[in-house]
């Protein structure tokens, strides 16, 4: 979405001069695939944020984000469906691990990381929800820092105050301009948080939002070093898997989409302790949201659950 934002002008020259600067691996497995992605049927796409790239060591992978991105048809709007990190989910077996039952984020973390981790979520995902994915995304945490500084900073609204465990900045609450570090240390945060995880996941949509909002001034578009730059950075961050989709064509589809048109929701779920271990469950299976998304419902899933859906 980010690429098609600052691609509007030049699509084609865009695509040819920085495709090559897009990793692209195989990271859906086969039974999470779509067999056909008809761009003209809408998209399901899953976004996996992780603070380490493809080939860092296995052991130090971890999905800090798991997120899926479902386009109805028309390319008109996006809602933006947090997977929380903790949720209780049956992880398929993959080479290594014999499977079993665990909190979702550790299905990237027993697949090794990585193009093998990616596929061994999108099962346990794809087990889950009855989705196949029309392709897949890899955002390496650390190199989308660089793009928001790059952009110049975004504007984020902190709605309640917190200290980070990590660096002990105190966020106070009010809207503020952030650099990329201030804005991934604030949307990591989740304890000592109202809702926790669930404010976390609002808070990373809302980095979107913002990120997208940026890219989308006309000021970026009317100076082309700094839209190198960015788009360079953008690519630097990126892995991903368009199930035989040309970005070109990818990009396009997605040309018209405005950021006003995102949606962020979180999965109708609530904590609970199993075993002295603290889980994610699902609430009444998820309440219907799975099959929305499959049944290309969810603008009515939306106005029937207020609750479950984020002001972007």
């Amino acid at each position: 979405m980010l690429l098609a934002t600052l691609g509007v002008a030049g699509l084609h020259w865009l695509t040819n001069r920085y495709d090559h600067t897009v990793e692209k691996q195989q990271l859906l497995a086969p039974a999470a695939r779509q067999p056909r992605t008809d761009l003209s049927r809408g998209l399901n796409y899953l976004l996996i944020g992780s603070d380490h790239r493809p080939g860092a060591n296995p052991e130090d992978q971890r999905s800090d984000s798991i997120l899926i991105v479902h386009v109805p048809a028309g390319m008109r709007q996006a809602y933006l469906i947090s997977i929380p990190r903790d949720l209780l989910v049956a992880i398929p077996a993959a080479p290594g691990y014999g499977g079993g039952q665990d909190k979702v984020n550790a299905a990237y973390e027993h697949g090794g990381g990585g193009e093998a981790g990616a596929r061994l979520l999108s099962a346990t995902l794809g087990q889950l929800t009855g989705l196949r994915f029309d392709g897949a995304a890899l955002v390496d945490f650390s190199g989308f820092k660089q793009v928001i500084d790059l952009l110049g900073g975004i504007r984020m609204c902190v709605d309640t105050e917190v200290r980070s465990i990590h660096t002990k900045t105190l966020f106070t609450p009010g809207c503020q301009q952030m650099d990329g570090a201030r804005t991934l240390d604030y949307v990591r945060q989740r304890y000592d948080l109202p809702d926790g995880d669930y404010d976390r996941q609002r808070h990373q949509q809302q980095m979107l939002r913002a990120v997208l909002d940026k890219a989308g001034e006309t000021h970026l578009r009317n100076d082309p070093v700094q839209l190198d730059r960015v788009i360079r950075a953008v690519g630097g961050a990126l892995t991903v898997d368009t199930n035989g989709v040309a970005l070109e064509d990818l990009l396009f589809a997605l040309r018209s989409l405005p950021p006003d048109a995102l949606h962020g929701v979180q999965v109708p779920s609530y904590p609970q302790t199993i075993g002295e271990v603290s889980y994610v469950v699902l609430d009444n299976g998820g309440n219907g949201l799975f099959d929305a998304v499959r049944d290309t419902r969810m603008p009515e899933w939306a106005g029937a659950n207020p609750r479950w859906v984020n002001r972007l």
